[in-house]
């Protein structure tokens, strides 16, 4: 009877983990899709690049707003009612863009998509990483980054689906969360360890920050390097006067070396610890941002770097996660989900300010040296990090 039990255990957590991974894969290919999209609908229509610049902020305020209020619902209502609410809510609104061309309210759906889109993502981030075994957390939480890569990756092919009709791209994209949305519903629904009273009413949030500074910076710098290579390096290649082809090539490289080396770094950290392999990463990565502006025009010197550059890096975010899980106590991981994705959103922000500054009115190349300092610097707090030992003895406790 107990094997059964097992049997039976071990079905549904690898269920639970694929259902999970296919919630990822669907919401990057809505995002992939939706942000080339909408902003090709709206420039047949004659809008504006401010305007359509602006318009497209509306899901990273979503997504931004609702990390202040996220955790409550999952603790309350449990991992599976938010993916569900969060599936339906992209969803609808997914499917409500085709009827109008009106701004106002694409910026409203906009709103609601990234509303989905963060509430899905913080449930199945903290989900997979709460069920995962601390041998095995790495190479789990690296198939999740996997996934989100893969999703936005294929998803701006639904915009081959426009010349049969404009809708199409948008019923597709609706049909497979609902194909998703009918796996979840199978799954059993599970709730986050809901926190005890803190030591001497001590604010959760303080004390993430306490015993977890440095694995909180890596959202910060994941943001910080996607949005600021997506949006000011188009501007550098242009100034090098490089072809726009070769342009998306090596934003392809980028995202390519991070699929390859994504699984690879989340296993080798389960083996000899996920300090090391960050601290490594990020040396790594600030050469490499380092040595691009003295690669010039050289295309295949410049498609290795952005490889090396993208795979050491495009872990970080799912790294920075995982090393949460480690070293802090079960009632609090929640807490540090939410600053990660805030210090995610902070550094999208930031990313193309920074760089159209740096661009503007210091130099073409001064957003490589920004960042290869930035990973440099992270990598050096790390030699002085040292994590709590008490936080899983807290955790059982």
């Amino acid at each position: 009877m107990s094997a059964q039990n097992s049997t039976s255990d071990l079905f549904s957590s690898k269920y639970r983990l694929a259902a999970l991974l296919l919630v990822v894969v669907i919401a990057g290919m809505s995002q992939g899709l939706l942000l080339p999209l909408l902003s090709i609908l709206l420039e047949r229509s004659g809008i504006s690049p401010e305007l359509n610049g602006i318009n497209s902020a509306a899901m990273y305020i979503g997504i931004f707003m609702t990390m202040f209020i996220i955790e409550k619902p999952v603790v309350r209502f449990g991992y599976k009612k938010v993916i569900v609410t969060g599936i339906a809510l992209v969803a609808i609104s997914t499917l409500l863009f085709p009827l109008t061309h009106s701004l106002a309210v694409w910026f409203v759906l906009r709103l609601l998509v990234g509303i989905g889109d963060s509430a899905l993502h913080f449930a199945t981030q903290l989900w997979i990483v709460s069920a995962s075994p601390a041998d095995k957390r790495g190479r789990t939480i690296s198939l999740y980054g996997m996934s989100y890569g893969v999703g936005f990756s294929i998803g701006p092919l639904g915009i081959n689906l426009l010349p049969y009709g404009e809708s199409l791209p948008f019923a597709a994209c609706s049909l497979f969360f609902v194909i998703i949305l009918l796996l979840v519903l199978r799954m059993k629904n599970e709730w986050p360890e809901k926190s005890g009273k803190d030591r001497a009413g001590e604010n959760r949030f303080l004390r993430t920050y306490k015993l977890a500074w440095f694995v909180l910076i890596p959202g910060l710098l994941y943001g910080l390097m996607e949005s600021s290579m997506n949006s000011s390096f188009p501007l550098y290649a242009l100034r090098i006067q490089l072809d726009q082809h070769w342009i998306s090539l090596l934003l392809l490289a980028f995202g390519i070396g991070g699929l390859i080396l994504q699984l690879p770094l989340g296993v080798w950290s389960d083996r000899i610890g996920r300090k090391p392999v960050l601290i490594g990463c990020g040396i790594v990565g600030a050469a490499a941002f380092l040595a691009i502006p003295a690669a010039g025009e050289r295309l295949y010197l410049l498609f290795a770097l952005f490889v090396i550059a993208g795979g050491v890096v495009g872990s970080f975010f799912s790294l920075g996660l995982a090393y949460a899980a480690d070293i802090l106590p079960r009632s609090i991981l929640p807490a540090a989900n939410v600053i990660a994705s805030i210090h995610f959103s902070i550094g999208s922000i930031m990313g193309p300010t920074l760089g159209g500054l740096g661009l503007r009115y210091v130099a073409p190349d001064s957003l490589f040296y920004f960042l290869g300092f930035a990973f440099l610097a992270f990598a050096l707090c790390g030699f002085g990090f040292r994590p709590a030992r008490q936080a899983e003895s807290e955790s059982v406790a």
